[in-house]
């Protein structure tokens, strides 16, 4: 049974920084790929950043770009989402999902499993 778990979300003002960690049950998860996406209330699930099962590729939603950035352990079943200059509108679940195809997609159904989701809350 494969689980992800993710933490780190919280209340931070506006302008603030969150990390949050993302910890796979296996080491098989080492090939996949792994991503971050967010639902705020009322709203679809959004594509927020990726990166390949090697770390070596990238990608990010249009919103985060620049302020955001996404890693993983050199052991490969944990990935970090560092959260900068955070925005009211960032306000929202942060789900991990684990892809076996093992490249960087933004695509939702490309992922295979997919954690419980940590709340993020920015204030204004």
């Amino acid at each position: 049974q494969v689980q992800l778990v993710e933490s780190g979300g919280g209340l931070v003002q506006a302008g603030g920084s969150l990390r949050l960690s993302c910890a796979a049950s296996v080491r098989t998860l080492t090939t996949y790929s792994m991503g971050w996406f967010r639902q705020a209330p009322g709203k679809e699930r959004e594509f927020v950043a990726t990166i390949s099962w090697s770390g070596g590729s990238t990608a990010y939603g249009d919103s985060v770009k620049g302020r955001f950035t996404i890693s993983r352990d050199t052991a490969k079943i944990t990935v970090y989402l560092q959260m900068n200059s955070l925005k009211p509108e960032d306000t929202a679940v942060y789900y991990c999902a684990a892809s076996a195809y093992g490249i960087a997609t933004p695509r939702r159904e490309m992922y295979n499993y997919w954690g419980q989701g940590t709340q993020v809350t920015v204030s204004s």
